[in-house]
């Protein structure tokens, strides 16, 4: 691959409009579009220079040491080569991609404050109906920054600490953030970590005190409306030891007949015999650039639970990470992939294994159809300090079509003989009888396909709060009908 981007056209242009559909599916709740007037955005031009994040970090108030990060991840981006690896991603070129775009309005507690275009966007994707019934705090971003951020009395009163990263980064927990971000995910990690170190704005810092459990879960959503843009928002929790918690992402974006980008990065601290549950469902437009970052490590005793929903993008790197660094750690991975037309998605989970007897499970479910490529890409690495180390991976296809792809690329390094890995991978089709069955008892054949879709998909869906495993259902059900 070429070490700088091309702007060949990612996705087929249909018509005049800036709005298209890629493979026949409405998706009201999702594709509307608020058009941007400069009276109440204000837009950062295109491009990727010196001064564009010096004035990103200005806009920001960003303390010195903020400022000679950002530079120095740019000079990192410079250097670092595109991955040859993964997806071509030669239709991205950020001489046109605008990194910052935000509201005029300033960010508020009280929903009513919100300004109105942002307001009904948010109540169409129904954030305030599921704050209200499910969830002890909620940050919406809209673009680049937050515009609206509560938490409960109750929780405030527990000590959890759930703001934007621009509040925690300048007022009291600034020197918390300063010991922990990018310390997971360094921007020589790689390019995109580097570009997000350099523009990276909006996103979440939690802090749950020692031995607090969270009963009901945190949400963060980031809605990117803005054309031609990227969002960069940074996430970056710390479960202390003993205590629980489940934070809940939630992200989509209208389709448009450009490139758009989210390269965005999760850290997540989990202490010594704490409990993390990360869930997200990405539904981003398929011409969206998806090139995100998460990692978490977790000490003696502590569980990360990751949940993943992957249904949009054009193309996708994702594999979130854990690093099983105490003793008696465990990680577990439970995530779907759906590859419909014009998406090409690589992802999968990775797990190193540094401590005593740690444990991991990876429980992956891919579809693709109409066309589309699915990867699976693992990785297990198991060092000779992790003595009694157990790891299982368990990955399973479902074709769609004889014209779509799917492949698993597994990839396991055992440093020591006192380990357990295993390593499983299945791959198949719809079977007709199953459908015939079905529509003997009066379905159609698309409502039995969904159905059966569905039902692969479940070992994800069980794992949802109900509102989002629905979310989920009815993301397989508008892609089924796509087919």
């Amino acid at each position: 691959m070429k070490d700088e981007f091309r702007q060949d056209p990612p996705i087929d242009i249909a018509g005049e409009q800036d709005r298209i559909l890629l493979d026949g599916v409405e998706r009201e709740l999702y594709d509307f579009i608020d058009e941007e007037n400069a009276d109440n955005f204000y837009r950062m031009k295109e491009g990727l220079t010196e001064d564009i994040v010096r004035q990103i970090s200005e806009e920001k108030h960003d303390p010195e040491w903020m400022l000679e990060f950002r530079l120095n991840s740019l000079k990192i981006y410079d250097e670092i080569k595109v991955p040859d690896w993964g997806p071509p991603i030669d239709g991205l070129n950020m001489e046109q991609i605008a990194t910052y775009v935000r509201s005029k309005k300033d960010m508020v507690s009280n929903w009513e404050e919100v300004p109105e275009d942002i307001k009904n966007a948010f109540e169409k994707l129904g954030i305030p109906q599921a704050e209200r019934e499910s969830l002890a705090g909620v940050g919406a971003q809209y673009d680049s920054e937050l515009v609206y951020h509560n938490v409960r009395e109750d929780v405030e009163k527990q000590g959890v600490i759930y703001t934007d990263m621009e509040s925690a980064l300048i007022g009291e927990y600034a020197d918390m953030v300063k010991d922990h971000f990018m310390k997971l995910v360094p921007p020589t990690d790689h390019k995109f970590a580097a570009l997000h170190g350099a523009v990276w704005s909006g996103g979440s810092f939690v802090y749950v005190p020692k031995g607090v459990k969270v009963e009901i879960p945190l949400q963060s959503y980031f809605r990117l409306n803005a054309k031609g843009a990227g969002q960069f928002e940074h996430t970056l929790i710390i479960v202390d030891e003993g205590a629980d918690l489940h934070f809940i992402e939630g992200c989509s974006a209208p389709k448009y007949n450009i490139a758009n980008l989210h390269a965005g990065c999760v850290e997540l601290y989990v202490a010594k015999n704490a409990h993390l549950r990360y869930s997200t469902i990405e539904n981003w437009s398929k011409n969206m650039y998806n090139l995100n970052t998460k990692r978490a490590i977790v000490e003696e005793g502590g569980t990360i639970e990751w949940v993943s929903g992957s249904f949009g993008s054009h193309e996708s790197y994702l594999y979130p990470t854990s690093v099983l660094k105490g003793d008696n750690s465990h990680a577990e991975f439970t995530g779907v992939t759906f590859a419909g037309k014009g998406q090409n998605l690589d992802t999968g989970a990775k797990v190193i294994h540094i401590g005593k007897n740690t444990s991991s499970f990876i429980d992956t479910k891919s579809i693709c159809k109409g066309g589309g490529i699915s990867t699976y890409r693992s990785s297990v690495e198991v060092r000779k300090s992790a003595e009694g180390a157990k790891a299982s991976v368990n990955c399973g296809s479902l074709m769609l079509d004889s014209i779509s792809r799917s492949d698993t690329v597994p990839a396991i390094d055992v440093r020591t003989s006192k380990a357990d890995i295993g390593h499983e991978a299945k791959i198949g089709r719809i079977s007709d009888e199953a459908v015939f069955y079905l529509m003997s008892r009066g379905i159609s054949e698309a409502e039995a396909r969904a159905m059966i879709v569905s039902g692969f998909c479940s070992p994800v869906s069980k794992e949802l709060p109900l509102e989002y495993a629905a979310e989920m259902n009815n993301l397989i059900k508008l892609e089924m009908e796509g087919g």
